[in-house]
């Protein structure tokens, strides 16, 4: 379900071949998956004309495609700026896209929240922000019942150890009585007088 979108503009592109050449081959390397040597040639228009949003979002889907996602969200954040609100649109759903590859689910969900926000009928996009949200709350629950376990896993481990202190504490007390016992009947021996002999009557 999450699929990149695919390149935008054609007609705009087609329009413009002439004037923008290393876009037009860009996109025939596109088309043929030499994702690398089309982002070269996307890279030569862009060093042109740097806030070229057609070139910028070709970019990032060329670098989608190589799995550089960081420098694909970059490349979509660059055609955002554009006054062209179809393609303002896909690059926030791509830069989402980007994002859920690289687990980043809260991005995610932001940049799909700001596609759907410029076009409210995007089915593809409303698809993937619910799953992105369903994913998220499941995410915070089973973080929320591993914290819950490892704090009763806790408690259980402090519990047994103050029984053990306290037998320990017990056992100690007892041993030490008994020694006493012990050290008081050996003074109460010494202190047995001995046998006095009866005195002699002169």
């Amino acid at each position: 379900m999450l699929q990149v979108g695919l390149l935008t503009s054609t007609a705009a592109i087609s329009q413009k071949a002439e004037s923008q050449p290393e876009i037009y081959k860009g996109n025939e390397l596109y088309k043929k998956q030499q994702y690398d040597k089309a982002n070269e040639q996307y890279q030569k228009a862009l060093s042109k004309d740097p806030s070229n949003p057609i070139a910028n979002y070709n970019s990032g889907n060329a670098d989608f495609r190589q799995n550089k996602f960081d420098d694909a969200i970059k490349s979509f954040d660059n055609t955002i700026d554009t006054k062209d609100k179809s393609l303002q649109q896909q690059a926030y759903y791509n830069k989402g896209v980007a994002f859920s590859k690289q687990q980043k689910l809260q991005e995610s969900i932001d940049a799909w929240k700001e596609a759907l926000r410029l076009n409210p009928n995007d089915k593809d996009t409303r698809e993937n922000l619910e799953k992105a949200l369903r994913e998220l709350k499941k995410k915070q629950q089973e973080e929320n019942q591993k914290k819950n376990k490892k704090q009763k896993q806790q408690k259980e481990k402090q519990q047994p150890q103050s029984k053990l202190n306290q037998q320990q504490v017990e056992q100690l007390l007892r041993a030490l009585q008994e020694k006493e016992k012990e050290v008081n009947a050996k003074m109460n021996e010494s202190k047995v007088p001995a046998p006095s002999k009866p005195d002699k009557d002169w």
